[in-house]
Order: C-alpha cells, then sequence, then structure tokens
C-alpha cells in the first residue's frame, strides 16, 4: 500500500520535495520559515515507531532541512520538534526563529492566527528549500 499523507498536513502547507524517507512540506504560515518532515511510512505516531534504518534516515533529514534553513536570511535559531497532539501521523517541525520574530522568545505552538504565503512568495520559497535539500 502507497504512503498517504494526513489530511491536515496536506491542506496545510506546499509540497517541496520528497527525499530518501520524508517527504517535505512547507507550512503555509509566511511568519517563520517552517518545513514539516512526514516519514512516507503508514501506520507511525512516534518517532520510536521508525525501524533503525529509517531513525538513522530521519536524524540526517532533519539536520539537512535545519542546514536548509538555518541559511536562510535572518535565521539565528532552528527549533526542531515531534509534537503530534493534533495530527498523529509522525511529523517533524523545522521551524527558522529570530529575535523579534511574532513569537519570540516562546514556542511557535500554539500561537493563534496565521499569514499565508502569497502563490509567488511560497514558489520562491519551495524552490530554494529544494535546491537546499
Amino acid at each position: 500500500m502507497g504512503f498517504t499523507l494526513h489530511p491536515r498536513l496536506a491542506a496545510g502547507g506546499f509540497h517541496v520535495v520528497d527525499l530518501e524517507l520524508c517527504r517535505v512540506l512547507l507550512k503555509d504560515d509566511c511568519r517563520w520559515p517552517w518545513l514539516i518532515l512526514v516519514p512516507r511510512r503508514n501506520d507511525l505516531s512516534e518517532l520510536h515507531h521508525l525501524a533503525e534504518s529509517d531513525a538513522n534516515a530521519l536524524t540526517d533529514e532533519m539536520r539537512r532541512a535545519s542546514i536548509a534553513v538555518a541559511a536562510l536570511e535572518g535565521v539565528a535559531k532552528v527549533n526542531v520538534g515531534a509534537l503530534g497532539n493534533e495530527v498523529p501521523q509522525l511529523h517533524i517541525h523545522v521551524v527558522g526563529r529570530w529575535p523579534g520574530d511574532p513569537a519570540w522568545p516562546g514556542p511557535v505552538w500554539g500561537l493563534s492566527g496565521k499569514l499565508a504565503y502569497t502563490s509567488a512568495a511560497a514558489r520562491d520559497l519551495t524552490e530554494t528549500l529544494r535546491a537546499r535539500l
């Protein structure tokens, strides 16, 4: 059976690239450069559910995503987290942060509202990130 992306993840971002293990999405909230890595394995909700080889691949892909986000202009800090409280499918957030961003210094999770990308801005950032990943 093929990989199925949770509908909420599919509706909340733009496809950037499929890496060896993960589908990489850009979250549709232009307040931060925010990637979501989703291992292309069905029925996983926790990191410890991954096979050891997949866990190693995920660590590498999280590192690559963090480097790509950190290289973006203005990013001073990269937050990485796997919460899964609202969407049960295993996914990892990689978020670029800087002093004075809309949630600084607190967490981005739980901050209300969102500011959607324009189609041109989403396309440009997606292309930049795809080239770096």
